[in-house]
């Protein structure tokens, strides 16, 4: 099945015609509390949105837990929602994530439609069909796969983000730089996605087209291997040293958004590829000073060598005991199921430690 993924000339049309091709009795709209505020009002007019039960969670990342999963699920239950149903999800990957999860769930999945209102969302989380929530102190522990019946990019989202949002969303788009080509890597590497803020008509339409081009990249690979048997697992590069990052903060209680702390795994996980596989030295070290320059490092000390490790031995391309990384030989040169030992994930903790 292929993902309706449509980037939007004028959000209202689209999300009138997405609405009005699904057959349901009842329409759920889920927000955070961010855009209830800051985005609601741009679709609370559309004439289909009219009469939507509106469901409301707190925002960021520390609210995509099972508590807010049980209350999405009591507002569906409490405002007569039936199989037959449609939930709207609009939000950044925490909504789409959890909001999915919720619907795909829900008397056994009704169907929703995601309208990702972050840069990290449009290029990532509302793509592809991964739903779920954070749980034990891991990221995305529980959850299914289950594709949205559509997806609205609209690029008038992206004007309203300040630069850490804009930062996390783009280094989603500089992994599938690495996954694709030389030349997709180099116009990434060669933008400063910040600037998109000063109002420049042709930087805003230049990072619209590269969003285009990081999506179309994200579904070739996802409708090769929808359910992450194979080649899907490319594009947890970055990930799994990534999310160790992620679980690490949260457990000390430092805020670190998904896309940071990616961008801190790529530059791991590029130390690997070039140790292991061959990576071009150069290359890396042209992404890991774009990556110090624009999103700083995260600090740690040997101390917390075990409990990264930890994380790690949790990630989902394990199998048994054997930690797997997905690293890549060259610029579009995957490598999955890559086994790396204890000294070799120890040394790339030294090495970005030190670094």
């Amino acid at each position: 099945m292929k993902q309706h993924v449509i980037m939007v000339d004028s959000l209202t049309e689209r999300l009138a015609e997405a609405v009005s091709a699904i057959s349901f009795d009842r329409l759920f709209c889920l927000t955070d509390t961010n855009t209830l505020q800051l985005c609601w009002p741009l679709i609370s007019d559309v004439p289909v949105m009219k009469g939507s039960v509106m469901i409301t969670i707190g925002a960021t990342d520390n609210n995509k837990t099972i508590e807010s999963l049980m209350h999405v699920w009591e507002s569906l239950q409490k405002g007569g929602a039936t199989r037959h149903s449609l939930l709207v999800n609009l939000g950044g990957g925490m909504v789409t994530d959890l909001g999915g999860f919720a619907a795909s769930t829900f008397k056994r999945g009704i169907k929703y439609i995601n309208i990702p209102t972050t840069l990290l969302s449009q290029v990532d989380a509302s793509v592809g069909g991964k739903t779920g929530i954070n749980f034990g102190g891991l990221k995305n522990e529980i959850g299914v796969f289950n594709l949205s019946e559509s997806v609205l990019l609209a690029p008038d989202f992206l004007r309203t983000l300040d630069d850490y949002n804009l930062l996390s969303g783009y280094a989603e788009m500089l992994k599938h730089g690495l996954l694709d080509s030389k030349e997709h890597l180099t116009e990434l590497l060669a933008f400063d996605p910040t600037t998109v803020r000063g109002g420049d008509v042709a930087l805003g339409q230049q990072l619209v087209r590269m969003v285009e081009c990081s999506v179309a990249v994200k579904q070739r690979i996802v409708e090769g291997d929808p359910m992450e048997f194979g080649v899907r697992k490319a594009l947890n590069f970055g990930h799994t040293a990534g999310h160790a990052i992620e679980s690490l903060a949260m457990e000390d209680n430092r805020t670190v958004l998904h896309g940071y702390a990616v961008a801190w795994g790529l530059v791991m996980e590029l130390y690997m590829s070039a140790v292991k596989c061959g990576f071009p030295s150069q290359v890396f070290h042209q992404v890991e000073a774009y990556v110090r320059e624009y999103y700083g490092k995260f600090h740690y000390e040997c101390r917390h060598y075990d409990r990264l490790i930890e994380f790690i031995r949790h990630d989902k391309k394990n199998v048994g005991k054997v930690i797997n990384f997905t690293l890549l030989g060259g610029i579009g040169d995957i490598r999955i199921n890559q086994a790396c030992n204890m000294v070799e994930i120890e040394q790339m903790l030294d090495y970005y430690r030190e670094s």
